[in-house]
């Protein structure tokens, strides 16, 4: 396959609204030394995208200016010395930027085959969320079979994630959603219970649902007063795990040496490529099977074009989404 020299990209021309989101020219990438180039059939839309179009998440040193944190595709180029991949294989995989694109450079080591039985599409919805679900709740938190994990926003694409690998690997799932619609479809993927945060305070909720006990690992990207509201309604030895703070950074600590509890926090893109690339050996080891075997597949919401990329955030700045929203090529 001949790779054009140039490429359509969507790029944010500056801080602001979905608006701000335009199409360019731009050169396409050539991939360095242990990188791949693919060809873009799907990428997924995330919150950190909306951050960086905001000017709130500049993009870390040496990364793409452009949005676009994972893709799906076909591989049209090798970097030098590149052994995992072969030219015309369909992987997904974590971007470093640049995702709202024709072509995008990854790291080897940070793609994955696209999963048998799943489209292009479905598996641009993977990278992103299953590597931050995966790293959080069983890498730091090491959520355990049995135990109780509270989930907020259970109907983001996160949320959902969350759910399937929580089932999956033996937990017990609460989640907190905004509507009853919502709270529904988390149930209907297998979480125990869900509570419509807009009616039920959650944490009288959760001691309710568990007899007392509380949640032994919570997933948080509310912050805020969720903080505190969290570190109550943990179990004793619990871990919250806080990957944003949608709601600010106000902390009151007071309960957490009451219950030994363990707060911490992280984010996916500033990462080293050999963290993230440990993260996506365990992905494909213990996750990709179940994938495949149809036990867990990506909750879709909606899809665009790329040239609708200004929608589909438009569509995520709703959040009445349920599952992932996703760009087409």
């Amino acid at each position: 396959m001949t790779v054009p020299t140039t490429m359509t990209a969507i790029a944010i021309s500056r801080p602001g609204g979905p608006e701000v989101l335009v199409a360019e020219q731009r050169p396409t990438p050539q991939p360095g030394p242990g990188d791949i180039l693919v060809k873009v059939a799907a990428a997924g839309v995330n919150r950190p995208d909306l951050s960086q179009r905001e000017g709130r998440y500049p993009p870390p040193p040496g990364a793409s200016d452009l949005p676009g944190l994972e893709i799906a595709g076909e591989v049209v180029g090798l970097g030098a010395g590149v052994t995992a991949w072969k030219l015309g294989d369909k992987v997904c995989a974590l971007a470093h930027g640049g995702g709202y694109a024709e072509y995008c450079a990854v790291h080897e080591s940070h793609a994955l085959p696209v999963p048998k039985g799943l489209s292009m599409v479905e598996a641009a919805a993977l990278p992103e969320t299953f590597f931050t679900v995966w790293v959080n709740v069983f890498d730091m938190a090491g959520l355990k079979a049995g135990e109780w994990l509270l989930i907020h926003g259970g109907s983001s694409g996160i949320g959902t994630t969350a759910i399937m690998l929580a089932k999956a690997f033996g937990a017990k799932v609460i989640v907190t959603a905004g509507s009853d619609e919502k709270c529904d479809a988390c149930l209907k993927l297998g979480a125990d219970a869900a509570i419509n945060y807009k009616t039920t305070d959650f944490v009288p909720a959760v001691k309710e649902i568990t007899g007392g006990h509380g949640a032994d690992v919570i997933l948080d990207m509310v912050g805020g007063p969720y903080v505190e509201r969290n570190h109550q309604c943990a179990a004793m030895d619990g871990r919250v795990t806080q990957i944003a703070m949608m709601q600010g950074s106000k902390v009151d600590l007071r309960y957490m040496s009451q219950r030994r509890i363990r707060h911490m926090g992280s984010t996916l893109r500033p990462r080293t490529v050999p963290q993230k690339a440990a993260i996506a050996a365990a992905l494909r080891e213990k996750v990709w099977p179940l994938i495949e075997a149809g036990q867990i597949r990506p909750v879709m919401d909606s899809t665009f074009t790329l040239a609708e990329a200004a929608m589909a955030h438009a569509r995520l700045e709703t959040s009445q989404h349920i599952g992932k929203v996703v760009l087409t090529l």
